[in-house]
């Protein structure tokens, strides 16, 4: 990616990383909850303010005038009080219940089910990556990728979400409310991005000594741009066409790389960590913690443990012209 691209793409995910730009039917329906659960608690807030200035003011204008001659606590000042008394507590008792059933049919609406069109995805949680899966009747169509998750905007998704190892929790703050990925167990989560664009994700369950680089992106295409992308995604790796590339895809395959790392199309088939098959079409690396530039791969490539210390990941030592051959071929998996 080019600088501006980067810088662009920056912009883009700082704007949809905030829960106070919904831009999900979700999400909007949890904004206007809060909304109006903020400005009704701003408006008592205030009434009690003024009811307390003018108790505290009130009294001492009365002690002051002559005119105050009346006991403080005549019948007809206590029927007042009471009366105050049982208009407020039944106004705050309507006030929350009419928050209980808003919030029971916000939550109705959060977990209906989206229809038989929604589009199906896996989602693995692990230290400290998104394994993504987009399945298939044919198991050719399978297409595996990390840390992006594309799909078509205005269509439900459906999350399929997993753990590998801790608990996780899955939370792109602009589409959805956020939800657990416990070990053992498979929860869901579904939800719909109004527009094409680029929302930022967090795992939001701390899991580890790298959880705050934990992130992943969801890249909300056009149906049309969502379905080249997915197949382009079912493709192989392209075959290096020169040396240099060749070169690179040598040093790959006879490094420890291969004992983590899957390429469609190559003898290379682990899925220890992320798939690579594509690695040039994504956005980031390391989880959403580096721009995918070449320089920022090279750093990884070599020292992963100063970028994200504690990652599994080992250093990996290369020559400079292996290291950039190896760049040179994994900037070709698009």
């Amino acid at each position: 990616m080019t600088g501006a691209a980067v810088a662009h793409t920056v912009m883009q995910i700082q704007q949809s990383h905030s829960v106070l730009t919904p831009g999900s039917p979700e999400t909007r329906l949890i904004d206007r909850l809060w909304n109006a659960m903020y400005f009704t608690s701003v408006v008592v807030f205030l009434l009690v303010v003024v009811a307390l200035l003018w108790a505290v003011f009130r009294r001492r204008t009365a002690e002051a005038s002559a005119a105050a001659a009346a006991p403080a606590t005549s019948p007809e000042r206590e029927r007042r009080l009471t009366t105050a008394v049982g208009v407020a507590t039944g106004l705050t008792v309507l006030i929350l219940f009419g928050f209980l059933v808003s919030d029971i049919s916000a939550g109705r609406q959060l977990t209906k089910n989206p229809g038989d069109q929604a589009l199906q995805i896996r989602v693995t949680g692990h230290q400290w990556w998104w394994e993504v899966q987009y399945r298939d009747s044919i198991a050719q169509n399978w297409v595996t990728t990390a840390n992006e998750i594309h799909i078509p905007a205005g269509r439900p998704v459906v999350l399929e979400l997993r753990s590998t190892d801790v608990i996780h929790s899955f939370w792109p703050p602009s589409l959805s409310q956020k939800r657990d990925l416990i070990p053992g167990d498979a929860n869901s989560l579904w939800f719909q991005a109004d527009t094409p664009g680029v929302y930022r994700g967090q795992c939001l369950e701390y899991c580890g000594l790298q959880h705050a680089k934990m992130g992943f992106l969801v890249l909300a295409d056009a149906p049309a741009d969502f379905a080249t992308w997915l197949a382009g995604q079912r493709d192989t790796a392209r075959t290096p066409t020169d040396s240099v590339t060749r070169r690179g895809q040598e040093v790959f395959l006879a490094s420890s790389c291969v004992m983590c790392h899957a390429i469609g199309g190559t003898p290379a088939g682990s899925r220890i960590g992320p798939d690579l098959t594509h690695l040039a079409s994504r956005q980031t690396i390391a989880a959403g913690t580096l721009p995918n530039t070449r320089g920022n791969l090279a750093g990884w490539i070599l020292n992963p443990q100063a970028i994200k210390p504690g990652t599994r990941m080992p250093p990996n030592q290369f020559s400079p012209d292996d290291l950039q051959a190896l760049l040179t071929y994994l900037e070709t998996l698009k």
